[in-house]
């Protein structure tokens, strides 16, 4: 059984935890699953104020639903639709403060009002993504994107088992 030490200070304290508790869970695990699995339930137990937290794995030119935290979600999503195919095609983090606005949003859960999707890009290609969401509007920041982008960073290459 894992314990760890997470500050309830600021954002940069828990994002730091999060890194360095994220890096003991995954250093030296090959298998992705087992990764993004450790990762979903971290995330979810230490960040506040979510519906949701996961992974969508890039399967055959498409996004398939991985490891997750929260409500039965969508299985695949085309590139390009919706958040987290926006995040896919244009390789960069989406930070939705208010997912009704957003063109072609798919709602996996009606309850949800805020998203912040973070591609996974290993050797030059997105392997997957790390999803978000919150039923409170304006949830994320930009410090919850860096330290969201940070932690993405440390696990892309614990996670190639699940792209190849």
């Amino acid at each position: 059984m894992y314990q760890f030490d997470i500050a309830a200070g600021s954002k940069a304290e828990l994002y730091r935890d999060l890194h360095a508790a994220l890096d003991a869970l995954t250093a030296g695990e090959a298998d992705a699953v087992a990764n993004m699995a450790n990762a979903s339930a971290l995330i979810w137990q230490y960040l506040p104020d979510l519906n949701w937290a996961g992974f969508y794995r890039m399967v055959g030119g498409e996004l398939v639903l991985g490891p997750f935290q929260g409500k039965a979600a969508c299985i695949r999503i085309p590139v390009g639709k919706g958040v987290c195919g926006a995040a896919v095609a244009t390789r960069e983090t989406q930070r939705v403060d208010d997912v009704h606005a957003f063109p072609g949003h798919i709602a996996c859960d009606a309850a949800s009002r805020s998203e912040l999707v973070v591609p996974v890009l290993h050797d030059g290609r997105v392997i997957g993504v790390l999803d978000l969401d919150s039923p409170e509007p304006s949830r994320f920041d930009a410090e919850d994107q860096a330290g969201c982008e940070a932690l993405v960073t440390l696990l892309a290459p614990r996670l190639v088992t699940a792209a190849d």
